[in-house]
């Protein structure tokens, strides 16, 4: 089976619409990447997403005009980049947080430290910040789920406390770590659990989940591995929010509904249905009926990574570490080995996620709940980076309904 991210010559130049010499020509000038091919053949494979964008090149200069809708298209689904941010970088296969890789933060880092640094450029201002106030905490609705209870919180706070109110540039750092510290004493509290604003943030989650100093590590590498993934649904949502002037509590709120998406942060409920079924039967039956049932792998695949989430491999390496002979890390293995063989997709953070929220004795839902834990530090560094820029995103939509008299745009 030829790897799909490559293309063979001919592919290749039936895209270009060139003859083989020239697309030698763009390899040896460094426009197209290529590789060998199968061992025992002289054939060479070209890089699909290098000739892909040097098609649409040449397609802009014969129609300006097209190209440039396509790109605008293109742009708002896995596409160009459409918003400048200094906040994280995905390239080649690795993620950075201002210029600080992701995969080295996790080994150490707090949580705090890393929401510092996104939101200051600074880890070690974190101590400045409020994320171990104490914070009276309003009565709210009783809710079923605890994301349903972070929303009632953060809807509460953007509307009464004053220091959510403050726009000034220089105290938002101070109100983002307000909103952090809040979502952990709302989780405290609807899990019944007292208060423990002294200890660090992934140390109050494992205390309020009761995993033990074990699964507070895994805990705070995992919330350092989602802190932020750049211009993603819910953090393009909060950035939309805050540009338009809402506070950071109501910027984050927003954020937490567009996590309700089963393509993004409920991704996590479908990988965790498929480990379920796993580790007492057959992986491969349970890896079958998943598919069957949300029309794709859960859990594995990253249109980002194309040779692999690099998240999600330091987090089940990590749990592969603590707890080697678990029935979830071997069908995670043994999941990962069949989908190698089938389609080449590895893991990706959702499939990590579920497995460590299983191995934690937890439930689908808090795999929701670590995500948006996790998440909420880029979150509210989207919402800061848009308000102290004042930057206004309101995109226009080109119509192609009905016209007035029955004439179709």
């Amino acid at each position: 089976m030829s790897d799909p991210r490559t293309l063979s010559t001919a592919e290749a130049t039936a895209l270009l619409g060139v003859k083989p010499a020239t697309l030698y020509a763009y390899v040896s000038r460094g426009l197209i990447r290529s590789e060998p091919g199968p061992a025992g053949t002289r054939e060479r494979r070209y890089h699909a997403e290098d000739v892909q964008n040097l098609r649409r090149r040449q397609g802009a200069r014969r129609d300006p005009e097209a190209a440039t809708e396509e790109a605008v298209q293109g742009a708002l689904a896995w596409g160009m980049p459409v918003l400048d941010s200094a906040l994280t970088l995905i390239s080649g296969g690795e993620l950075s947080y201002r210029g600080q890789d992701a995969l080295a933060l996790a080994e150490t880092a707090t949580v705090e430290e890393v929401a510092a640094l996104l939101w200051t450029g600074e880890a070690g201002r974190w101590k400045q910040l409020p994320l171990r106030a104490r914070l009276t905490l309003a009565p709210l609705p009783r809710s079923g789920a605890a994301p349903e209870a972070l929303g009632f919180a953060l809807v509460h706070a953007g509307a009464h406390d004053v220091a959510a109110l403050d726009g000034r540039p220089e105290v938002l750092p101070a109100a983002a770590a307000r909103v952090l510290n809040l979502l952990y004493g709302t989780l405290e509290r609807h899990l019944g659990v007292p208060p423990a604003p002294d200890l660090p943030l992934h140390a109050r989650l494992a205390r309020a989940w009761g995993t033990g100093d074990g699964g507070a590590d895994l805990l705070r590498r995992a919330l350092v591995l989602l802190a932020d993934h750049e211009l993603n649904v819910s953090a393009f949502t909060a950035r939309v929010a805050a540009g338009g002037g809402a506070s950071l509590p109501h910027s984050t709120l927003a954020a937490l509904a567009a996590v309700q998406g089963t393509r993004h942060g409920l991704a996590g409920v479908a990988a965790f249905d498929l480990l379920r079924g796993a580790p007492d039967g057959d992986p491969m039956a349970a890896l079958r009926e998943a598919t069957r049932r949300y029309g794709h792998p859960p859990g594995f695949g990253h249109r980002l990574y194309p040779q692999g989430d690099p998240r999600a491999r330091a987090l089940l390496s990590a749990l592969g570490q603590t707890h080697p002979g678990s029935p979830t890390v071997q069908a995670v293995l043994a999941l990962a080995d069949h989908m190698a063989g089938e389609t080449g997709e590895a893991p990706n953070i959702d499939l990590a996620l579920a497995a460590l929220v299983q191995e934690l004795g937890r439930g689908a839902e808090d795999a929701v709940t670590l995500f948006a834990l996790g998440r909420a530090s880029g979150w509210l560094a989207h919402a800061i980076e848009a308000r102290t820029h004042g930057q206004f995103i309101r995109p226009r939509a080109r119509y192609v309904g009905r016209w007035g008299r029955g004439e179709e745009g």
